[in-house]
């Protein structure tokens, strides 16, 4: 590899692992949201995809893409809807349960849980063994000694539910991911994702004006975090994850789904006092581990690789 191509793909490593630390610190957010206005978490996922949306499709029309959204949207309406839809759920879920549960929990099962079904679309497609049965086996230890750390510290007001919103989060996740994987290939990231992200709007912004309470605030510490979710946990984390791509192999995005939950993990104890305890910890390790052998078997790309899977 020559010198150049050295720094390039360093360059966009580092690029991904600051979209994962941005991801990490979405929870946060949610939380300071609702310290300071009595939003919902289906409220704060509609203002923050309709924000990404206004805030990508500007970018498009300054970058003159604009007109590859609207030929990406008449070429493949039908798996652009579903994605969209789908992303808008994962986020949703996974708001939902960051308030049932706590940051940390959310954030390893929901995230851990993805790549577990990932490998397992995988074997059932090609019709054999995943081939990292223990990685598979040791994130489901993982996720269910979380899952069950949850219930025994004062991770939050209703663990179960909040566990059973992070799975259905993850399954989401997977589903858009997988669902997104070949418009990735074919077509322009940034195309791509706001034509997604507008989709996930148009589906997710009405249901939060319908059923999600109050639909805003007038308290500044609450917008301006509602403004940071959506233009820097979404839009620039992803613009971030884009440009890495150019440089670096796709399983290396895994990095950001690896930096994520640890960064979670660690503005969780830092600002909100959870604790997840000796068993959580474990599990924690469990699941990151896994998923790092997983990448590195090359299985699990898929995830991060697609423009169509803004996680969180």
């Amino acid at each position: 590899m020559s010198s150049s191509s050295l720094v390039g793909t360093r360059a966009g490593l580092l690029q991904i692992c600051l979209a994962g630390v941005l991801w990490g610190t979405g929870g946060l957010a949610v939380q300071v949201v609702r310290d300071h206005a009595p939003l919902s978490a289906l409220t704060i996922s509609g203002w923050r995809t309709g924000l990404a949306a206004v805030v990508l499709l500007a970018a498009a029309l300054a970058v003159g893409r604009l007109g590859n959204v609207r030929r990406l949207l008449r070429a493949r309406p039908g798996r652009v809807a579903v994605v969209g839809l789908c992303t808008a759920a994962y986020q949703a879920l996974y708001f939902a349960s960051v308030v049932l549960v706590g940051v940390t929990v959310s954030t390893v099962v929901s995230l851990g849980l993805a790549p577990v079904l990932l490998v397992a679309r995988d074997a059932v497609v090609a019709r054999s063994r995943p081939g990292g049965v223990l990685p598979v086996l040791a994130a489901l230890t993982g996720l269910v000694l979380v899952s069950g750390a949850a219930g025994l510290g004062e991770t939050g007001p209703s663990p179960a539910l909040g566990v059973l919103a992070a799975v259905a989060s993850g399954t989401a996740y997977a589903a858009a991911t997988a669902l997104g994987e070949p418009l990735a290939r074919e077509s322009d990231p940034l195309a791509l994702t706001a034509a997604t992200t507008s989709v996930g709007a148009v589906g997710l912004v009405p249901l939060a004006l319908l059923l999600g309470g109050p639909a805003g605030t007038s308290d500044p510490v609450a917008l301006a975090t509602l403004v940071y979710l959506g233009t820097l946990t979404f839009a620039l984390a992803y613009a971030l994850l884009y440009a890495g791509l150019r440089t670096t192999p796709s399983s290396a995005a895994v990095v950001a789904t690896l930096v994520e939950p640890v960064t979670a993990g660690l503005v969780a104890a830092a600002f909100l006092d959870e604790r997840l305890g000796v068993l959580g910890v474990v599990g924690m390790a469990l699941v990151l581990s896994a998923i790092a052998s997983l990448s590195r078997s090359g299985r699990p790309s898929a995830p991060a690789a697609p423009a169509s899977a803004p996680a969180r």
